[in-house]
């Protein structure tokens, strides 16, 4: 058997204003290595190698808008204040210096409690319905005057990010955070508009949100969205059992601004509905393109033999070959691939796999994340 071509990932791709020169996209990936909420030269440096490797796309970290108690970690860093903004300057600029491009990841975790602190912000914590996850209360139900200082604390990050010069932003929307606590029934038990007992009605927070960013960037700006099925609080939940039901969630965000539909998966080559087209049916982001015909990134354990959630109980992971994946992007599934661990312990990942030395790969090892290369 034939090993299948790699061209497919070195294609270039055109999203409104954002021309990217191949399909790999770094995914974003909490480091917490800017104390204060401050990005340094480190964090610039370490975003302008996967650059220079020839990443098509950098998502960073997620960064916390200008919300008393959106980020979870005192190391994470923020995309609001002077300070912060002049060093997320400085890393976009050493981006572009090395001819790459960049989109920051915008962030509010809602009720969500850092697994790797015990750090707690100095006001309460919000959410939609004062949960961190079903049965779990936590902080305060968000009032009408919080959720209009949120979308207006969006839409500040928003045209901050086109300021700074980034080419596209993505809003976290995924993962049981903010957003994704407004989506799910289990999180979100208001009983306002911001409510409701369909997925539809549960996502208008989030498309006020993009409606307010979109405006806040003009028509032709990208913006990327980042969805999930499943949450941390609970890794088999499910927002969207049938294709209908992905469509009433999926295509009213993307009417309201989103261009890129971001799907995480925890291993991006299972069937989102098998029960209807197969084991190797279309994965989640192939349904998110094929019902709403937005551009789509995929990601979840690509290029590793194990998923992510192995790293936080210690386990390693060796490469892994891409066969799956070029013949997925071949027939048009999706139009993006995102590379998370991978690109943590080898930041030549993008120019290794071009130049066919995927031997001379690097294993991804936990300890990785207490580094910042």
């Amino acid at each position: 058997m034939t090993t299948p071509s790699i061209d497919i990932l070195f294609q270039p791709l055109q999203i409104k204003s954002l021309l990217l020169k191949n399909r790999i996209v770094m995914a974003p990936m909490t480091r917490s290595f800017s104390p204060q909420g401050i990005p340094g030269e480190n964090v610039a440096a370490y975003y302008r190698r996967r650059a220079e490797a020839q990443v098509g796309l950098i998502l960073s970290e997620g960064t916390a808008i200008d919300r008393p108690a959106a980020r979870n970690d005192p190391q994470v860093p923020f995309f609001h204040g002077e300070a912060a903004l002049a060093g997320w300057r400085r890393v976009i600029d050493e981006v572009h210096a090395a001819g790459g491009k960049m989109g920051p990841q915008l962030w509010h975790v809602g009720a969500v409690a850092s697994f790797q602190t015990e750090w707690v912000p100095e006001v309460a914590v919000e959410s939609p319905s004062g949960l961190a996850a079903p049965g779990a209360p936590r902080g305060e139900i968000m009032s009408d005057e919080a959720i209009a200082d949120t979308v207006a604390a969006y839409g500040r990050a928003a045209a901050d990010a086109k300021r700074l010069g980034f080419d596209t932003f993505e809003i976290h929307g995924a993962h049981g955070y903010l957003i994704d606590q407004f989506f799910w029934s289990a999180t979100n038990q208001r009983t306002d508009r911001f409510g409701g007992a369909t997925l539809k009605e549960r996502s208008r927070f989030a498309a006020e949100v993009l409606q307010a960013m979109r405006a806040a960037v003009g028509p032709d700006y990208p913006i990327i969205l980042r969805v999930s099925q499943w949450k941390q609080q609970e890794y088999t939940a499910r927002l969207a059992e049938t294709p209908a039901a992905m469509a009433d969630w999926l295509v009213p965000l993307v009417e309201a601004g989103a261009d890129v539909l971001h799907c995480s998966q925890r291993r991006f080559w299972q069937a989102e509905f098998p029960e209807q087209d197969g084991e190797t049916g279309l994965n989640f982001a192939g349904w998110a393109k094929k019902l709403t015909g937005a551009a789509a990134i995929s990601v979840g354990s690509v290029g590793l033999s194990g998923d992510f959630l192995g790293s936080f109980s210690g386990e390693s992971a060796r490469p892994a070959g891409l066969d799956n994946l070029i013949q997925r992007m071949e027939r048009d599934e999706f139009d993006l691939i995102a590379v998370g661990r991978a690109l943590i312990s080898e930041p030549r990942w993008v120019a290794k796999v071009r130049a066919g030395e995927t031997e001379d790969m690097s294993d991804f090892s936990p300890a990785a994340l207490g580094e910042l290369f």
